[in-house]
């Protein structure tokens, strides 16, 4: 421990399909922050054990101890069991200030069809679709070509893009072994934009816009593939980059997020239309988020450094308030 630094912990890994992605975010993460903090390793296994930076497992109860240490968490971890707000909910528990949404927020956002009613109910577009189970799959009718995903799972896992009847079904199974409950999107045509809101003590800082390139589905294989273009700034029209910065902000807001968040949208004849939005982005150093906050000119480095010290000075806020 380096005299008079910061302690602070990043959390990666994690239980769900998303581990790989959690680890090489937390690994960034970490290298990004060692020359202004001391950093507090800590990773969870595919099985749900808890390890330091070592790779030794400690337990949980040992790992809660270890974050009360800290004065900030930075929970890089993707996807259910993380993302959805369950380790802002280990933090609260424990009384550490931490990076990014709430309980609620992580968990309305992970949530993709709640996502979509909280938007349309603040007059933000979102695709038509429908809510499936297991029990109610079978009996849906291939009507035109559709987006099958799941509703809680990330970094495009278990997303079909079906063209015909014949591949309904693989399509529907594929979703169903990631998740209990599965959304059946029509297509929307229009370019993929990514917007990227940072809360702060005075409103909100929307990054430069990204646009996603791709031939065909901005699929798993396509996001850490490589081979996907991605541009930034996106070369929108000013009055369609307003219209995608406001909405942004309007679900944002609605969803209760906090910290940085990435809301996705297709650009389309008729304005945007929401397609998901992480609360808990991807973040490494070439990452979407950190791509576009570079080009306004916030390096990685400096973003993180941010994150972190808003959380300990929105705490702090808090507890002054009594909250």
């Amino acid at each position: 421990m380096s005299a008079g630094r910061t302690r602070v912990a990043v959390v990666g890994g994690g239980q769900s399909c998303e581990h790989e992605v959690s680890l090489a975010s937390a690994a960034s993460v970490v290298g990004a922050l060692t020359d202004r903090y001391d950093v507090v390793p800590l990773t969870i296994t595919r099985d749900g054990t808890w390890c330091d930076e070592v790779g030794r497992p400690v337990g949980l109860a040992r790992a809660v101890q270890t974050l009360g240490t800290c004065a900030a968490v930075v929970p890089m971890v993707h996807g259910p069991r993380g993302e959805d707000g369950t380790l802002a909910a280990l933090c609260e528990l424990a009384g550490v200030p931490y990076v990014g949404s709430g309980v609620g927020a992580g968990a309305l956002a992970m949530d993709k069809w709640a996502t979509k009613l909280v938007a349309q109910a603040v007059g933000v577009a979102t695709a038509p679709g429908r809510l499936l189970t297991a029990a109610t799959a079978a009996a849906y009718v291939f009507e035109h070509p559709v987006v099958v995903k799941p509703v809680a799972a990330g970094s495009s896992h278990g997303v079909t893009l079906v063209r015909d009847a014949g591949g309904l079904r693989p399509a529907l199974d594929a979703a169903l072994r990631l998740d209990g409950r599965v959304l059946v999107e029509d297509v929307v045509e229009g370019r993929e934009v990514d917007v990227a809101v940072l809360a702060t003590g005075d409103g909100h800082v929307v990054a430069p816009l990204l646009e996603v390139v791709v031939d065909g589905l901005f699929d798993h294989a396509a996001k850490y593939g490589g081979t996907a273009d991605l541009r930034v700034p996106a070369d929108v029209p000013e009055a369609d980059a307003q219209a995608l910065r406001d909405a942004a902000v309007r679900v944002f807001d609605a969803l209760g997020c906090a910290g940085v968040a990435r809301v996705d949208f297709f650009l389309t004849a008729d304005g945007p239309v929401l397609n998901e939005v992480n609360t808990t982005p991807g973040l490494t150093e070439h990452s979407q988020v950190p791509r576009m906050f570079a080009a306004a000119g916030l390096s990685y480095p400096d973003l993180l450094d941010r994150l972190v010290r808003d959380a300990v000075a929105g705490a702090a806020a808090a507890a002054a308030a009594g909250r």
